[in-house]
């Protein structure tokens, strides 16, 4: 399958956009995983936002890049999501790769700190990110927290 992702500032979303980001957000993270927050939070705000289509234009995999302030001194990223449609067809590899990209462009140098959910441990060891620290439950869910110096992905 092929996948188009772009990368735009919050202020740069369309209504439509916002929409169906949320919409899938809420489809994963609240209806599939049955987690039960405001997933709003306020940091959309001053994020960027990766949106990935397939090619009939449907929103297929999402992920927001930021600074997190809950973790000073590094770059971030999170909600990061595949569709359940294209989970299995290269969606999240793509995304993934994409991600790593934009966090090279948007905070050069800066390394890389994010909570992963401990089931995608090897997902995120594959672009060089790696554990430290004991696993915790966030929203019932097994996470840890990953690190990754920050740099532009060479082609292999």
């Amino acid at each position: 399958m092929e996948f188009t992702f772009y990368c735009k500032p919050f202020e740069e979303l369309n209504n439509f956009e916002v929409y169906h980001l949320l919409a899938l957000r809420q489809l994963v993270f609240a209806v599939e995983q049955q987690c039960i927050y405001l997933d709003p939070d306020g940091k959309d705000l001053n994020a960027y936002h990766v949106l990935g289509y397939d090619t009939e234009g449907k929103l297929i995999a999402c992920a927001r890049l930021l600074r997190d302030p809950k973790w000073p001194g590094y770059a971030s990223f999170g909600r990061i999501i595949s569709h359940p449609d294209v989970r299995g067809k290269g969606a999240g590899r793509a995304l993934l790769n994409f991600v790593m990209v934009q966090m090279a462009t948007l905070f050069p140098n800066e390394p890389i700190r994010i909570g992963a959910q401990s089931y995608l441990l090897q997902y995120y060891q594959a672009v060089g990110f790696q554990r430290i620290g004991a696993e915790y439950l966030e929203d019932g869910i097994p996470h840890c927290d990953m690190v990754k110096v920050n740099s532009l992905p060479t082609a292999g």
